[in-house]
This record gives structure tokens, sequence and C-alpha cells, in this order.
């Protein structure tokens, strides 16, 4: 089978904008939802099993049509940010979702105040839904009356979710300018990211200037939005939900610990000398004293192969069905379905992600593939999502997507097992001593970088409350900055605008640290699976095929893995130590 770059086809959610199937969708949503609402009467402590099941479904099946729904919106508006019809539906989509989550909320509400006896007795009936059901109940504490609900609920469609499109309508319509070979060419973000990271260390410093130049001369007005999302943050789950502070939502969210968040940070920021003495190391193997910012993800050997796509496609699949015949079927049925847009275009968006719509339809893959090694571990990467999502597809809507730190598990595992084959087959010196240096650097982009913006955003939130300028927030982020570097690398004064131009501190505060979490996670199995080989297999799957039908402590905990000890994250850490160790040995 040959793999070309193309669009994905959006045809198994919906044929078009004007679809009968689309409008279709909007009236069953209303249909079923006004039939759901006579529930209400019949939710009393005593409610049978049964009855109690039959809503379950009903919410699900509209579940089930909403998330299609959305997805749709979701996946045109990325495929072109500037589309206006895209822009129109997703608006409207967001609106009418708000409205019916409001006419749905008294059933989540109800379920909430339920005594402890008669929830226990529904979950145990409750088969695939129990844990969906039992993490709905951890946000009791901080739940308001019904009225409270629907307006916050409405105030998020024309407040932080407008602001967050209107961020990335901005921020994706921006056009770089770079010289190369004499003439001015006109770049996307991924585009001009390729100098960013190429071998020419006079491109390096230019496209990073030219990339804060653009984002610098709108940094106030985008300083402004994220102050005023940090602030609504703060208005909705510190002033009313009564949240200890604002990384105890995500947390919660995620049903994580407080505490094994912190030991995870705490255990970062210890280990920061790991990637200074990293850097150091880089400097002399690029013949400079000292790196400068520019430089830290310059590579090594300078070797510009390029891989075809169809080629990069093959060499990735092969090393899913290497680990496992079943994960390679899952990860070639992405391409099969047309699930992936890899093509290159302006107005698409920047990076990549893999959106997973309901538990039997194969994910969507977001690439903006160019052709080099980075850009294959960025392929295995975002099939580890897709494969996460297929293995837990026997779940319901609500338990198939795993929480956020371990959503990360199949992506970084795929992308190290990629890393290997190629290591395993690549006879070039150069090429070998580039993707040596590349996982150093990969690691430190998922690891230090995320646990670092993670600590940045804990302080940021806090300064906001405090009434700090933008101007403050960046001096802030450049000190956090310098912390991070330590004596390694040379700062210049445009990185202050560095963090207006990270979409996930606005997307979703404090997201982050998922990487950093999924990283080490990931290093740790990954040790397992080097010294079990077979064994391990069956584990891992195990952890992969719970999607999140479980809390994440306990999936883990099966493994034999305590996310509170700071023992634990220590040990992702000593991986890398080891791997810096080897380098120096080089």
């Amino acid at each position: 089978m040959t793999y070309k770059q193309t669009r994905w086809s959006l045809d198994p959610l919906y044929p078009s904008y004007e679809s009968a199937e689309l409008q279709n969708a909007f009236d069953m949503i209303e249909e079923q939802v006004t039939s759901f609402e006579g529930v209400r009467g019949k939710l009393t402590p005593d409610i049978s099993s049964e009855q109690f099941m039959q809503a379950m479904r009903a919410s699900e099946e509209t579940t089930r049509i909403a998330h299609k729904l959305y997805a749709f919106a979701g996946l045109s508006f990325t495929a072109n940010t500037q589309d206006q019809a895209a822009q129109s539906l997703q608006a409207r989509a967001q609106q009418f979702l708000a409205e019916i989550e409001n006419r749905t909320l008294f059933f989540s509400l109800w379920w909430k105040e339920l005594d402890e006896t008669n929830a226990a007795r529904l979950m145990n009936d409750s088969g695939d839904y129990r844990y969906y059901l039992e993490a709905i109940r951890l946000f009791k504490p901080h739940t308001l009356s019904e009225a409270e609900e629907k307006i916050v609920n409405l105030k998020n469609v024309t407040g932080s979710n407008a602001l967050v499109t209107l961020y990335d309508s901005i921020t994706n319509r921006y056009v770089y300018k770079l010289k190369v070979d004499g003439k001015t060419q006109e770049l996307t973000r991924g585009q001009l990211m390729r100098f960013a990271q190429g071998s020419d260390p006079k491109m390096r410093a230019k496209a990073y200037q030219e990339l804060y130049r653009v984002y610098g001369e709108a940094g106030p007005i985008l300083g402004q939005l994220y102050q005023t999302l940090a602030r609504d943050w703060h208005n909705e789950n510190i002033s009313l939900r009564k949240f200890k502070n604002p990384i105890s939502v995500r947390n919660l969210n995620n049903d994580i610990p407080n505490e094994a968040v912190d030991a995870l940070l705490e255990t970062a920021r210890k280990n920061n000398k790991i990637f200074q003495r990293y850097f150091k190391l880089k400097a002399k193997m690029l013949g400079v004293k000292k790196l400068r910012r520019y430089d830290i993800y310059a590579p090594v050997a300078g070797s510009d192969k390029k891989y075809k796509y169809d080629k990069a496609a093959e060499m990735v699949l092969e090393s899913f069905s290497a680990f496992d015949p079943k994960v390679g079927e899952l990860a070639r049925r992405v391409f099969d379905d047309n699930r992936i847009d890899s093509e290159v275009r302006k107005g698409k968006r920047d990076g990549a992600f893999c959106w997973s719509v309901v538990p039997e339809m194969t994910p969507y893959v977001l690439l903006n593939y160019q052709g080099n090694a980075r850009d294959i571990a960025t392929m295995a990467h975002e099939l580890g999502h897709a494969i996460h999502a297929m293995l837990a597809s026997h779940h319901s809507t609500f338990t198939f997507h795993s929480s956020l730190p371990l959503a990360e598990t199949a992506s970084t595992f795929g992308e190290i097992m990629f890393t290997d084959k190629l290591l395993s087959t690549e006879k070039n010196k150069d090429v070998r001593r580039d993707i040596l240096f590349k996982q150093v650097d990969d690691a430190y982009a998922t690891i230090m970088r995320q646990s670092y913006f993670a600590m940045f955003e804990k302080q940021a939130h806090e300064m906001i409350q405090k009434n700090a300028s933008v101007d403050e927030i960046c001096a802030a982020y450049m000190e956090n900055l310098k912390e991070q570097f330590g004596d390694a690398i040379e700062l210049s004064d445009e990185f202050k605008w560095e963090w207006v131009s990270i979409p996930h501190i606005y997307h979703t505060p404090f997201y982050v640290y998922a990487y950093a979490f999924g990283q080490l996670l990931v290093f740790s199995l990954y040790q397992q699976y080097k010294l079990e080989g077979e064994a391990f297999k069956p584990k891992y799957l195990k952890i992969l095929s719970a999607g999140g039908s479980e809390a994440p402590a306990k999936i883990l905990e099966e493994a034999g893995i305590n996310i509170r000890d700071p023992k634990f994250w220590q040990g992702g850490f000593d991986v890398l130590e080891k791997l810096v160790g080897e380098l120096e040995n080089l």
C-alpha cells in the first residue's frame, strides 16, 4: 500500500456543512433531550437500577451525537482556521451544546447529592459506567446550584471559549517572513520552526527572532487575553467553586492527587541540572562556548536526511507491528480509513494532534509533515494516541477516553519504540548521533520545559490576582527560564514573549504537566519492557485497554506504580541521567 500526503475525509461524520445529516443531528439531540427531561420526576433515592440504567443509556446516546457534531465543527476549523463557515459552525455548536448541557444538568446535580448508600447500590449495577459516575461525585464539594451552573455554562460560550477561539484565529493567521537564499519567503509557524531547529546557526537565530517579533507585536493584546482567561478561571473555580488553588482544578479533573503533581514538579525542579549538563555537552559538540536559547534543538551532526511520507508511514507501522501485530493493524487502520490530514498549508492549524470521537470510530490525526526524522517521531506519537483509543473501544463513550495524565502513555511509548527501530536500522553515524541527541532534546521539551511551564502558570495565575501587568508577567517568565537553564544557556530578550505563543496555557490551563507525567511514566515502563520482554506486553496493553474506565492511580497501581512517591518520578530522571552519561562518553 502506498500512502500519500492528503487531507482527511470528514464524510464518516457528516458530508458537508449544509447536509441534511448535520441538521438532523441538531434535531435528534433536541428530541432526545426533550425526552430525557421527563426523567427528572423519577429521580428519587430509591430509583430502581433498571430505570437508572435506562437514563444512563439515553444520556450516552445523546453524548455520542454531540461528540460527532462537535468533532465535525472542530476538525473543519483546524483544517482551515480562516474558513468562515467552519468558524460559524463551531460557534453554533458551542452555543447549542452549552444550552443542551444546561437542560440535562439536573441529572448530574441529583447524582452528586444522592446519599452514599443508594449511590453505591446504583454504581454496583452500572457496569462500565461505574468509574464515570464515581468521578462525577468527586466534584460534589465544588458544585453550585442548578441556576448558577446554568449561568456558568452560558457565560463560558461567550466568555472563555470565545476568547480561546479568538486567540486561535488571531495566531493561526500569522505569516512569518524569512530571507532564505537571498529571497524573502512567507512561512507558516510550522515551516518557520524547521529553520529554528535546522543546522544553520544564523537561520536558527533569525527564525526565533521573527517568531517572537510577530508574537511580541501582538504581545500586549495576547497577554491581556491571557490575564482575562486567568481571572475567569479564578472567578469561577476559586471564588465560586472553592477550589484550594488554580492547579487543583485540573488535578481533580485528571483525578490525580495534588500530592502526586507536587511530587512530580518538585522532582523536576531538583533535576534541572541534568539538562544543564546536557546543554553544556551539546555546546561542545556544536563547537561553541555556550549555547544560545536559539540552539537548544540544533541537530548535532547536521544531517538533513529527508524521508518520503510513504517510507515514513511504513517505518512507523513496522515498529508498531514488531511490538505486537494487533497494534500495527490498528495504526494501519488510521491510514486506510483516510483519517490523517498531513499536508502543510496556510490557514491550517500548526502542530499535531489526535481526536478520538466515539469508541467504534477510527480516530482523526492532524500532522504537518515535512520529511525529517522529527516529523516521523511525531507521526508515531499521534498514532500512539489513536491506538490507545482503539484498544479501549470496548468501553462506553464516557469511559473509553483515557484521563489526561495517562493520555500520553501510548503516544510517548510509540515514539520511543520507533526511535529504537530507527537506531537499529540506521548505519550513518551522523544520523545515529542526531537521533540520540534528538531523544534527549525531546525529553527536555516534554519533561523539563512542560514542568517549568506548569510552574510558570502557577506563578502567573497568582500574579494576575495581584494585578500584575503583561510586562511583569514577561519578567517572571524570563526568571523562570533563567532558573531552568542556569549558566548553560544564553538568553536573549525576545524570549520574554515565548509564553504568549503557547496555545495550551490558553486552551487548557495546567494541561502541560500531563506531558511530563506521561514521559516519565513511559521511561519507567520502557525500562520494564527492556527487562521483561514478552512478559511485559500484556501488562502494558492492559493499561491502554483500560482507557478512562478507572482512576489513573488505580490503573497504574495494578502495574506496580505509586505516583505519590517522589522515588518513582526520580526513576524517570535516572534514566535520563544515564542517557546523558552515554552521550558524554560518545
